[in-house]
């Protein structure tokens, strides 16, 4: 990029595109820092190197040099919270099962659309059900509808949290699922895909929303099909907030842990 036209400008440059609005650009000064962190641990200075990983972190927004550095990190004695990192969802409200027979679910409109108050109560599967909380320690965000209610086929779970924000602003909701799924925010429709176990990756759908100051109300709904090969047993998501670049935006309720 920069070094096909002049590498000695690149060299001075570089370093201060460690915040540029452009991945490419912020990728290629992560990649440079990463390079020198790596050869002051080679040498031994450790607190040196502690240091310009650290930075790395706070500037990647790749995975792949997310998680290198993470490793060095953690290699180096030092603790890194992923989960905070990526700005993911982790304590949430559940609801169900719901039926999901011959993948009707993706379509019906079962109570927690109608209603999602937590007080409420919804004629499930199998007689009424509630809403409980679930809280997830999994890095990732991982939302495993497996774990509360055993590996269920052809079901429909809701999941809800609320989001506070300090102003109005766009931002992305960017979810990870193999399940067909929809998403509301404040009640309204924001997208929805009925396709069922074609893969899973971090920020695999990456879907723009507005904001609003205070509270935000964000409701997840995740169908699980009748396949029963072993890798068509996950029914779980994954979401977090963040902005155009893969920043995260922490909801202003959460404390820093």
């Amino acid at each position: 990029m920069i070094r096909r036209v002049d590498a000695g400008a690149a060299e001075q440059l570089v370093p201060g595109l460690l915040g540029d609005p452009s991945v490419d650009l912020r990728r290629e000064a992560v990649e440079r820092l990463l390079g020198q962190a790596n050869g002051l641990a080679k040498d031994g200075n450790k607190p040196a190197a502690v240091l310009l990983y650290r930075q790395a972190l706070d500037a990647a927004r790749d995975l792949d040099q997310i998680e290198a550095v993470a490793l060095a990190l953690r290699e180096l004695g030092r603790e890194v919270n992923l989960t905070r990192h990526f700005g993911f969802l982790v304590d949430w409200q559940l609801a169900g099962p719901f039926h999901n027979k011959d993948r009707a679910g993706f379509d019906a409109e079962f109570g927690p659309e109608k209603n999602a108050v937590l007080s409420a109560s919804y004629d499930g599967l199998n007689g009424r059900v509630t809403w409980r909380p679930y809280s997830t320690d999994d890095e990732y965000g991982m939302v495993d509808f497996n774990e509360p209610y055993g590996d269920l086929k052809e079901v429909t779970g809701y999941a809800q949290t609320e989001f506070v924000s300090a102003t109005d602003r766009p931002a992305q909701l960017r979810l990870g699922c193999k399940n067909a799924w929809k998403i509301w925010l404040n009640g309204e429709l924001v997208f929805g895909r009925d396709e069922y176990h074609r893969g899973m990756r971090i920020d695999q759908y990456q879907l723009p929303v507005q904001l609003r100051k205070g509270r935000n109300a964000i409701l997840v709904k995740a169908c699980q099909n009748e396949q029963v090969e072993d890798w068509t047993v996950q029914w779980q998501f994954q979401l977090r907030v963040c902005d155009a670049t893969g920043t995260a935006i922490h909801s202003a309720n959460k404390k820093k842990k």
